[in-house]
Formats: structure tokens, C-alpha cells, sequence
């Protein structure tokens, strides 16, 4: 299996750890993060407002999120171009227990293929709709709401090839945008626990954070409680 951090050139503080993953993940290689601000200030591409899929994306796309997005596409491009059956996409916060790794590791080698898409999230709020396998701790499951964040996952090349069919125009983060199994026609399984953890304030904190931009903190949340209920309505099932 090969791997790709995904790794801003030039980030000084997050260097270290992408180096130390360069030793711990297998045959693993840094891609270069993209900017999105100049992505979006070259004209290359311009962020839709929520309004590509349903349910309605209620806030704008920042630059950082475009940057993160288009990151993750770069990678599942590699994997079509370079022919990989899978292929392992971390990003460079990504932190590991290596005994609950290891394990999360049999469960990929004995059940990954072209076609899988498997998280492998740093924080355990899902729910399994159906189990797949089970090691002595770790489990591969179905959730039935897919979670967020993309520290982690192991993605195949005809998933990356409908993934990146369904993202030819931005209106979402990736994460949020991975959700919509309904869109993407990609299923997507989790691995918990796995040892995977996030070392982001250590290294220099969120490179997508933004302020609030517009509204009272009280409605962005209603208008983020409201969205997530909307993703919930359309579940995953085995």
C-alpha cells in the first residue's frame, strides 16, 4: 500500500511530523498541499454557494477549505493516474498508537479494494449500521451517518474515480462533501479505534479555521444543527 501526507511546502512548524510519518506509514511520499487563495485569485476556480447539491451548503466556502478540497482531489487524481488498487491519504497533523494501528492495518489489508472508501477518524462519533469485521479491539463497520475530518483514509481507485467525477465544481468542504454518499454513489466505511489521534494545536493549530464572518455565533449554530439534520435524514443503510 502506498501513502500520501498531504503537507503545505514551507510550513516549518508542521514539517517535523510529516517527516516522522514519512518513517512510519508504508511507502509513504509528501503532496504538496494546495493554496487556496491563489487558486482562487488566479481564476482557476470559483467556490459555488452551497448550491450544487441538496441539502443547501449554508456557509461560504473559505479559501483554506478550497485548499484542503482540492489537496484531497490531487491525491485521489494520483491514485487513478498511478493505477494503485488503494492507496493510503493522511494529513500531516495525523498523530498514532501504533499497537491499535497495526490493527486497523489487517483490517485494510484483509478487506480494502478498488472500490473502498474507509475512514479512519480521530474521534468516535458514528454509529455502525452494519459490522464488517472485527479485530481484538479495532472495527470495520457501515456508519450510518458518515463522520467529519479527513486526517485518515484509505481510498480505492474506482472510489477516487467517482469521487472525482462528483467534485468538479466546490460548493462544501471535502469532508462535508464526502457525507453525501447519495451524491457521490461512494459508500463509505469507518475503522474504530484505530489509534489515530490529531496533534493540530501542536503544530501550529487548524490551517482551514475562520472566524465567524456574518450573523451571531447563535445562528450560525442553528444553521449548522439545522444542515447536519438535513445529512442525518439521508442515512447510509446495509
Amino acid at each position: 500500500m502506498r501513502s500520501f501526507i498531504i503537507h503545505m511546502p514551507g510550513d516549518a512548524k508542521r514539517a517535523p511530523n510529516a517527516q516522522k510519518l514519512l518513517q512510519l506509514l508504508p511507502n509513504a511520499e509528501i503532496v504538496d498541499a494546495v493554496i487556496g487563495k491563489d487558486i482562487i485569485a488566479k481564476g482557476q476556480i470559483t467556490p459555488q454557494p452551497g448550491n450544487i447539491h441538496a441539502p443547501h451548503y449554508p456557509f461560504p466556502l473559505g479559501a483554506g477549505e478550497v485548499g484542503c478540497f482540492l489537496s484531497h482531489r490531487a491525491c485521489w487524481q494520483r491514485i487513478v493516474d498511478l493505477d494503485l488498487d488503494y492507496a493510503l491519504i493522511t494529513e500531516d497533523d495525523l498523530s498514532l498508537d501504533l499497537d491499535l494501528w497495526n490493527e486497523a492495518l489487517d483490517l485494510i489489508a484483509n478487506h480494502a479494494s478498488v472500490e473502498s472508501f474507509f475512514r479512519l477518524p480521530a474521534k468516535r462519533r458514528e454509529t455502525p449500521a452494519a459490522t464488517i469485521d472485527r479485530g481484538p479491539h479495532a472495527e470495520l463497520f457501515l456508519p450510518r451517518v458518515i463522520g467529519l475530518q479527513t486526517v485518515c483514509q484509505v481510498v480505492g481507485k474506482t472510489a477516487a474515480r467517482r469521487l472525482l467525477g462528483a467534485s468538479e465544481r466546490l460548493d462544501r468542504p471535502v469532508d462535508t462533501f464526502l457525507q453525501m454518499h447519495w451524491i457521490t454513489q461512494q459508500p463509505i466505511h469507518t475503522i474504530l479505534p484505530n489509534g489515530v489521534s490529531e496533534i493540530t494545536d501542536q503544530v501550529g493549530g487548524s490551517t482551514i479555521q475562520k472566524k465567524n464572518r456574518s450573523g451571531s455565533k447563535l445562528a450560525r449554530e442553528f444553521k449548522r444543527a439545522l444542515y447536519r439534520a438535513k445529512v442525518s435524514s439521508q442515512p447510509q443503510r446495509p
